[in-house]
């Protein structure tokens, strides 16, 4: 055997950990997450404050209006069980490439003149960020192992800025393009393109790196690597905690405003309360992670997070204009720490990238499903009393039974 062939495999192995170690590291890789994370709530809450030109544009019912907001929710719990099988046939890097050039197609499709498209856009849309979310969480715990939590923290923080950044744009945008609702939904579509190109070294690396023939023993599979989370009462737990943390969260944003101009509240101010609670749930986004990633066990965390929403809600049924302020400070920070929590649990709940891709796939599909049915049941239970209070008493016990999940989702424990 030649000199040249006795060192090959060991070369190459060192070619493989050089790709390894530039994938994980560059300022591109973070770039390209956080490019990726601002869109993945933008172009949801770009649309709320064009929804009533919409409307008018194609003679829409209020029903039918509200199905702009919701579609996107209902199609973010339904193809959130595709994406680990997508993972494992194209490679994650390729999936999130392919999910955000889907959403910025979807994002164009949405403003077509057409009824059809533009709910055929809110469908796109919505599996595009189901793919997203499933997608980020494993990628994170892959690339990041011993900071995953912090990295947890930057991306949710991210996506909650690019949401609070969408929602502020959406009317200047109208008036300084001059196209009306179209151009400003229309031009969300160029930040999807500034990430898919800042995405594409991480694809090209990814490929390299496959092309090296590694020659290693077979590793043994993690624990829990090849189970089902469907299985797994931890999993069901943090779904649950997820789930009801996202109800809150959708149903306040479709309905916060109009509880607090229903009680005297000018509809200015109303606005700004609610802009306030979003901006605050960025603080909460970034700083809960941090800490459950200090954590052995996050029961605690868990507990803080619910109570601080059913505080909100209270405040907001007993005292709803003088507590506003209150009650948006409060709801921000549980909203905002909810999300970086649950996204948290995923990484630290499992003990390999598959498995965290599944139960991001278990989690994200039955929280988005129970978090769909928030905006339209509030609405329902409204109409029905006549007023809020029934609707935030079930949101009181909603908080309740999200603190028994979060509880448990809490162990020091893996799915």
């Amino acid at each position: 055997m030649s000199v040249t062939r006795a060192v090959q495999p060991a070369l190459d192995r060192k070619v493989g950990t050089r790709t390894t170690a530039r994938f994980a590291h560059p300022a591109l890789l973070l770039a390209g997450i956080v490019l990726v994370a601002l869109n993945m709530r933008a172009c949801l809450a770009a649309v709320s404050p064009m929804v009533a030109e919409i409307q008018r544009t194609f003679g829409l019912s209020a029903t039918a209006s509200g199905l702009i907001t919701t579609v996107p929710v209902l199609f973010q719990g339904a193809g959130a069980p595709l994406t680990p099988r997508l993972t494992r046939r194209f490679g994650t890097e390729r999936v999130v490439l392919g999910a955000v050039l889907a959403l910025g197609a979807g994002v164009l499709l949405r403003v077509l003149p057409s009824v059809a498209a533009l709910y055929a856009g809110c469908v796109v849309i919505g599996v595009a960020i189901a793919v997203l979310n499933v997608s980020m969480p494993g990628l994170v715990k892959r690339e990041f192992p011993q900071r995953a939590a912090m990295m947890t923290g930057v991306y949710s923080t991210t996506m909650l800025v690019g949401a609070t950044m969408a929602a502020a744009l959406s009317v200047p945008l109208e008036h300084a393009l001059g196209g009306g609702w179209q151009a400003s939904l229309g031009a969300w579509s160029v930040l999807a393109l500034v990430a898919a190109v800042a995405w594409l070294p991480q694809v090209l690396r990814a490929r390299q790196e496959r092309t090296v023939p590694v020659q290693a023993a077979p590793a043994a599979l993690p624990k829990g690597a090849g189970t089902s989370p469907w299985k797994s009462p931890l999993a069901w737990q943090i779904s649950v905690f997820m789930g009801i943390s996202s109800l809150l969260v959708y149903t306040l944003v479709a309905w916060m405003p109009t509880i607090l101009a229903d009680h005297g509240m000018p509809r200015g101010e109303a606005g700004l309360v609610f802009a306030f609670s979003n901006l605050v749930q960025v603080v909460g986004a970034f700083l809960v992670p941090l800490l459950a990633g200090r954590m052995t066990r996050q029961r605690g965390l868990a507990l803080a997070m619910a109570g601080l929403n059913g505080a909100g809600v209270l405040w907001l049924l007993l005292a709803p204009v003088s507590g506003a302020w209150f009650s948006a400070t409060v709801l921000g920070l549980a909203q905002g720490g909810s999300l970086g929590l649950g996204l948290a649990f995923i990484v630290l709940r499992t003990e390999s990238v598959p498995g965290a891709a599944r139960l991001g796939g278990m989690s994200q599909a039955v929280g988005y499903l129970v978090a769909a049915a928030g905006p339209v049941g509030a609405g329902a239970l409204h109409q029905l009393t006549g007023g809020w209070d029934a609707t935030l008493l079930v949101l009181l016990v909603l908080a309740a039974v999200a603190a028994v999940a979060g509880w448990g989702a809490g162990r020091n424990r893996t799915v």
